[in-house]
């Protein structure tokens, strides 16, 4: 084997990663993050389990794939909500499992239960939330009564919430996308009258009655019905859906482009939902109020319920009005993350203690330093000064991953839990295999009977090869199971794969660098019995000395011919 031609400089080396270890931990010092953030298992929590229902009158099927969007959205609405660390997967056919690292308020718990079914429907008559007296639909002549009123004029009332076309808005919209549900019947028939069949459910539904607000099953979008406000003090009859929230594709908080006047909500719809919305929002512009208006229905309940100011066209809507900043987001979010094809309820919430897995994390620990003392043991018998190298790389190692996994909570939102806990105890044995074919290789070379110098850069050509292949085979395993596994495994799928770059930077760094400076002194360098590197003990061969023989004389150079 040719001797390696490029000098070694392990000052370089072991200065890039002093200076990397500074700023990881300069970092942690001006952002005040010393410890890492902790997973569901570790710190405690709530769970919220979610189950599934099919919808009567569209495609609301519990299959495979609705369960997928149902989760992805859920999770971007309790993202949205402001709750970080949240775990959300799918468990069976029809269970979603939200587990949040941290306490959870009512109005989030119900929040995360609410997205599912999001509607546009033509409001037909509006009243109190009270029972109402039977009567035939008229306009009411005192605001108290509880009647619906039908044809009541917009002058006539103070409108809160209006809904107009977004300035500059294409007249076009998007290009027409195929329906994922069938086309919802229109509700000429209903506009001007509240059908008969409503006044029924009119008289008899209190919107004041918690138990009565909500239907006990989800309604049929293609039919009349009659629905409650959230808070329950209004009570709407509203005509069938027109839109859907799938055919919603974007909802965002804002305030108006001249900086003036109270917050909004951007609507964007897709091509079918376009060419939907603005065939409603023609008819019922010039309809009296409350029928120039569309009620904006979640989960069967009204959280909105704007007039119609203009014809909208474009694809592109405002909602406008007294509104804060808080109402504008919450109204956005519940647009934004309500265009479930599923209906859920809840089926259990529960709080996780953090005792048993405070145990299971000692539990962890004490196996994390058992398995290092003994790595540190048998490197310092079997090695003796190399294993000194061993502990100090190992401990360097250490040092490293805490920095990366503390930093990484903040920056990217990344828990440690048990599981990951364990791919970080695997990583000690990760580590140690490397130093051992390091040294190995040097030893090897040592026993050919070449300097130590010689050995290690001899050794280090030969042993980064093997290093390289055997941590590139543990990261790509750890990659495809984090990409294949979910839930804990992708916790250790993580911290093993991290480690193994983090063993790969020690030893290129760390580790043949300090070796490298080692040799420069004499206890290493002549083979101290004590340094590992004894060339009687590891049976080196001893080089012949050159055998003695006498030297050619010189060639006379050939005379010249005259």
């Amino acid at each position: 084997m040719a001797t390696p031609n490029a000098p070694s400089r392990p000052g370089r080396a072991l200065a890039f990663l002093a200076l990397v270890l500074a700023a990881l931990y300069a970092t942690m010092a001006l952002t005040g993050t010393w410890r890492p953030k902790l997973a569901l298992d570790l710190e405690g929590g709530t769970t919220v389990q979610l189950k599934a229902v099919p919808v009567p009158g569209k495609n609301g099927e519990v299959n495979s794939q609705n369960m997928q969007n149902a989760m992805e959205i859920i999770r971007d609405r309790v993202n949205g909500a402001g709750v970080s660390e949240a775990e959300v997967t799918v468990q069976g056919a029809d269970t979603i499992l939200v587990s949040v690292p941290a306490s959870l308020s009512q109005d989030t718990i119900r929040k995360i239960g609410q997205t599912a079914l999001l509607y546009f429907r033509p409001v037909l008559a509006q009243g109190p939330g009270g029972v109402a007296q039977p009567a035939s639909p008229q306009p009411s002549a005192s605001p108290g009564a509880a009647s619906p009123r039908p044809s009541a004029t917009r002058q006539g009332r103070a409108v809160s919430r209006a809904l107009l076309a977004a300035p500059n808005a294409s007249p076009t919209g998007r290009p027409p996308q195929p329906a994922s549900a069938p086309p919802i019947p229109p509700q000429a028939q209903y506009e001007g009258q509240v059908p008969p069949e409503l006044m029924r459910q009119w008289n008899t539904i209190d919107c004041t009655d918690q138990e009565q607000r909500k239907p006990k099953t989800p309604t049929d979008p293609t039919k009349p019905v009659v629905l409650c406000s959230q808070d329950g003090t209004v009570k709407y009859a509203l005509g069938p859906a027109i839109v859907e929230g799938t055919h919603l594709t974007g909802a965002e908080a804002g305030i108006p482009q001249q900086g003036a006047g109270a917050w909004q909500v951007n609507l964007t719809f897709d091509g079918e939902g376009t060419k939907k919305f603005a065939e409603a929002t023609k008819k019922l512009r010039d309809q009296p109020s409350p029928q120039n208006e569309f009620a904006i229905v979640l989960d069967d309940q009204v959280v909105s319920a704007p007039y119609v100011q203009e014809a909208i066209p474009g694809g592109q809507a405002q909602i406008t009005g007294n509104f804060t900043q808080k109402e504008a987001q919450d109204l956005a979010n519940v647009l934004k993350y309500g265009a479930l094809p599923l209906q859920f309820t809840t089926q259990e919430v529960n709080t996780v203690s953090p005792t048993l897995g405070g145990d299971q994390l000692k539990g962890g620990l004490i196996a994390m330093i058992l398995g290092l003392a003994l790595t540190v043991l048998y490197s310092l018998l079997y090695y003796r000064g190399l294993g000194v190298v061993a502990m100090v790389s190992l401990a360097v190692a250490a040092a490293l991953t805490y920095a990366v996994v503390v930093l990484l909570g903040p920056a990217m939102g990344f828990a440690l839990s048990l599981a990951g806990i364990a791919g970080l105890v695997i990583a000690i044995g990760i580590t140690a295999d490397s130093f051992i074919v390091f040294f190995e290789r040097i030893r090897d070379e040592i026993r050919e009977g070449r300097t130590l110098r010689v050995a290690i850069e001899y050794g280090w050509t030969r042993a980064r090869r093997t290093i390289l292949v055997a941590d590139f085979v543990s990261f790509l395993a750890a990659a495809v199971l984090y990409l294949m596994a979910t839930g804990g495994v992708k916790g250790f799928a993580f911290t093993l794969g991290l480690t193994t770059l983090v063993d790969v930077a020690v030893v290129f760094l760390f580790t043949k660098p300090l070796v490298t400076l080692l040799a420069r002194y004499k206890f290493f360098a002549q083979g101290h019995p004590l340094s590992g590197l004894d060339p009687k003990r590891l049976g080196a061969k001893q080089r012949p000395a050159p055998t003695p023989g006498r030297r050619r004389p010189a060639a006379k150079p050939a005379a010249k011919e005259a």
